[in-house]
């Protein structure tokens, strides 16, 4: 019996679930300084006898905390509503947005959180369609669709299968944690072991040294079970709603997600009921430098606008699009997009909102995602450029996330989860073990493109906060080519051991430099006798 939970306890680790608290980083504002840094604290350095004009940029996510300690001045207002009145003052379609708008609820202040992936949805959606037919006897449009239906169906039905084989094994962590300290009695000969005594235990076989890393966890506080009971609500959620094709979240919000004319619905709560992935993004970009809270944000005249359109699922298609024409009509310079996914059936709707942005100067910023794939095998949505498109995207930058310790990551440059592509993703910035904000003027250690993404919003902000008269397609020009380029230096390929040139896993090469972008934005203010 005993053997059989010590093999158990090495399974159930071995599925990759994070037990473990987060690890505060060695330097909590490390993405600001120098080395793999993006030598923001010098490029501030630069730029401090120099005047700033106020940035707005639009973050596009799951909400925003606009009450934050560290975000105190950094949130924009709508000067042309009045607030709480019930009038749409400004005229602009959406009714008392003060400072953004919540495309998850409704006017009764309800809110979705919990929803469907896309595949999902492709499945629920198309399957009256699809389901049981005859391939042969669709026309070219309905096949290429028919092959995306299986191929979603096929993957709900798998992830189901495994988060349901996940859920048994959880069921069966708290007999494990229950039976660890018996079994490492037995081993150790000693009833109140300590740290000590499990740090200098010497196993044998990979049994025993499985059950001491079960037992320093528990003894740590690190694996317990209000950890497994959390873990489990994940799995669980993921099961019943993410990939239940039974659940609609769109009847709370009462629209038709297919009818990106259908635009009255939503309310103006910006940060919803649980905004914990955008107020870190947010932070990122701009929470107060040098005020002793968290860590820094890259830029410092910015005012941050709240679009909440990233539930804990997939975003829709055309809340993105929608959201992005409410930031672009609105005053935002800059857009954030710290979200993906694998299908986007409203393709052309959002392509056209990226065209109505570029048109209007406004720089979209894409996180490339978390799956260590190369983009040009493996899709992320939205994308620099669709099947049906000739050219990319224009004001359109797509972000991998890189590590502030090449040692602490084993030999990569590249954070290992980082997307990559040397088409689709343009450059790198810091993504790996990043500190900022969080709901209730808290503060915690994110991972992800997620954050590599504003690091480069917020770089960009800043550039156009001390050089205003450069349009965004100077800026975007400007930070590319003065990013800190990598080739001909080798580093691990994320998701793999292979080591190749740094070049290779995106067009530049090379990762976000400030303080190099600063230069460069002075030597064409100088040669333009801005």
């Amino acid at each position: 019996r005993m053997i059989k939970k010590t093999i158990l306890v090495a399974v159930v680790l071995s599925f990759g679930f994070n037990f473990f608290a987060q690890e505060i980083p060695k330097t909590a504002n490390w993405y600001n300084k120098g080395g793999s840094g993006m030598f923001t604290d010098k490029a501030t350095k630069k730029v401090k006898k120099m005047k700033s004009e106020t940035v707005i940029v639009a973050v596009i996510d799951n909400g925003v905390d606009i009450e934050h300690e560290d975000l105190k001045g950094k949130i924009w207002t709508n000067s042309n509503e009045i607030p709480g009145n019930g009038i749409d003052d400004d005229k602009n379609g959406y009714i008392d947005d003060i400072h953004g708008w919540n495309y998850l609820g409704n006017a009764k202040g309800e809110h979705v959180d919990d929803c469907t992936l896309e595949m999902t949805r492709i499945v629920r959606d198309w399957g009256k369609k699809y389901e049981g037919v005859d391939e042969n006897s669709l026309n070219a449009e309905e096949k290429e669709e028919y092959k995306i239906y299986q191929t979603a169906k096929g993957s709900v039905e798998a992830d189901l299968a495994k988060y349901n084989q996940y859920l048994a094994y959880f069921d069966m962590l708290p007999r494990i944690i229950d039976a660890v300290p018996g079994q490492v009695e037995e081993k150790l000969g000693k009833k109140d072991y300590t740290m000590k005594d499990l740090k200098k235990w010497k196993t044998e076989n990979e049994q025993d040294a499985q059950l001491k890393g079960t037992a320093l966890s528990i003894l740590s506080g690190e694996l317990s079970m209000d950890v497994v009971n959390g873990q489990k609500k994940q799995i669980q959620d993921m099961v019943d709603y993410n990939l239940n094709v039974e659940f609609d979240e769109r009847k709370i919000i009462g629209d038709n997600p297919h009818d990106f004319s259908d635009t009255q619905y939503g309310n103006n709560d910006v940060e919803g009921p649980s905004a914990g992935h955008g107020t870190h993004v947010s932070g990122i970009i701009t929470a107060n430098r040098k005020n002793g809270l968290g860590g820094d944000g890259v830029a410092s005249n910015v005012s941050i606008m709240g679009l909440r359109a990233v539930p804990n699922g997939d975003e829709a298609d055309k809340d993105v699009a929608l959201a992005i024409r409410y930031a672009v009509d609105n005053g935002a310079q800059i857009i954030n997009m710290s979200f993906g996914k694998s299908y986007s059936p409203h393709q052309k709707e959002v392509a056209a909102a990226f065209e109505y942005a570029a048109s209007k100067g406004v720089l979209c910023i894409h996180a490339a995602g978390n799956d260590g794939s190369n983009l040009d095998e493996k899709p992320n949505f939205p994308t620099n450029q669709y099947a049906f498109q000739a050219a990319p995207a224009k004001l359109f930058l797509t972000i991998g996330a890189s590590t502030y310790n090449k040692k602490d990551q084993k030999g990569s440059l590249a954070a290992d989860f980082s997307n990559y592509s040397q088409t689709k993703v343009d450059v790198f910035a810091p993504g790996y073990q990043i500190y900022s904000t969080v709901p209730q003027s808290e503060y915690d250690t994110y991972n992800g493109t997620s954050m590599a993404c504003p690091a480069v919003s917020g770089a960009a902000a800043f550039i156009k906060s001390y050089f205003p008269k450069l349009t965004m397609a100077e800026v975007q020009e400007i930070l590319l080519t003065s990013a800190k380029s990598y080739k001909g230096k080798s580093f691990k390929q994320p998701g793999s051991d292979e080591k190749v040139d740094f070049v290779t896993l995106s067009v530049t090469g090379s990762v976000i430099n400030l303080k190099n972008a600063v230069k460069a934005a002075k030597t064409i203010y100088k040669v333009k006798g801005y």
